[in-house]
């Protein structure tokens, strides 16, 4: 497990890397929960001034989940604790006490770009590709929290128009929209560039970010509807995500039904 998720901490940046290269650094549900941890260790840790994010090589960031975890689901009850697993890493995240800089190259999809997309800031290399490609491939959603998340960021015409589509927003227009605050140059350092941006941001008054931090989270929440469990049981529950499913693990094309 610790191979899959590196983390280490120089000069008061904590380095948080997604270590899977040959799966794209596809998320295993271990690996979100130390994430989640390495968020609650750096509440008490004063070593730490900012996390900077990223994933291992040039191809991905962190593809999403690694689709064949979600073949021990058995009901409802296993969607519904998918789903408050994330939220609750998610959570841990958006609320870590010190600033996050995603550091983007490659492959930014599903839960990967929800990771990225809850880091205070996030730098992208120029192959960066973001997006949610769910209605082409699992035909599963998105809890409402994450939906809300998105629409903060985005908007919510974007946040349709990415996931009715199911297409990828390259890096170029990712900055436009404001999924990212910046593109580096073709050919320059990535890693680099974004810690720069850590070590400024930890520089700054710690006050100050956690009161923004918490300000905007607490707009943010008064648009997030309570419940949602019905939605995430219709898609999860569905045979279009059986079929999703075993599509994708075969590499061919879903034939999608609507039941």
């Amino acid at each position: 497990m610790t191979e899959e998720l590196l983390y280490d901490v120089q000069d008061g940046i904590g380095t948080i890397t997604f270590n899977r290269p040959q799966a794209r650094n596809a998320m295993t549900f271990a690996m979100y929960e130390r994430l989640g941890e390495i968020c609650r260790e750096v509440e008490t840790d004063d070593r730490v001034k900012a996390l900077l994010i990223t994933g291992a090589g040039d191809k991905a960031f962190a593809a999403g989940t690694d689709i064949g975890q979600f073949r021990a689901f058995k009901g409802p009850d296993d969607a519904l604790a998918y789903e408050a697993r994330i939220d609750r890493l998610l959570s841990a995240l958006e609320r870590c006490r010190v600033p996050t800089v995603a550091a983007i190259a490659g492959a930014c999809t599903g839960g990967g770009a929800a990771i990225a997309a809850v880091c205070d800031l996030r730098i992208a290399a120029p192959n960066a590709r973001f997006g949610f490609p769910i209605a082409r491939t699992l035909g599963n959603c998105l809890s409402v929290a994450n939906y809300a998340r998105l629409s903060a960021l985005i908007g919510t015409a974007r946040v349709k128009d990415i996931i009715f589509t199911a297409r990828l927003v390259d890096a170029p227009e990712a900055q436009a929209i404001g999924l990212v605050s910046e593109v580096i140059a073709e050919g320059a350092d990535l890693l680099g560039r974004a810690g720069e941006v850590a070590r400024t941001v930890a520089s700054h008054a710690p006050l100050t970010l956690r009161a923004t931090k918490e300000a905007l989270l607490r707009i943010q929440e008064k648009m997030t509807p309570e419940e949602s469990d019905d939605l995430i049981v219709s898609c999860y529950m569905s045979q279009d995500f059986q079929e999703g499913m075993d599509a994708f693990l075969n590499k061919r094309p879903p034939v999608w039904t609507g039941k």
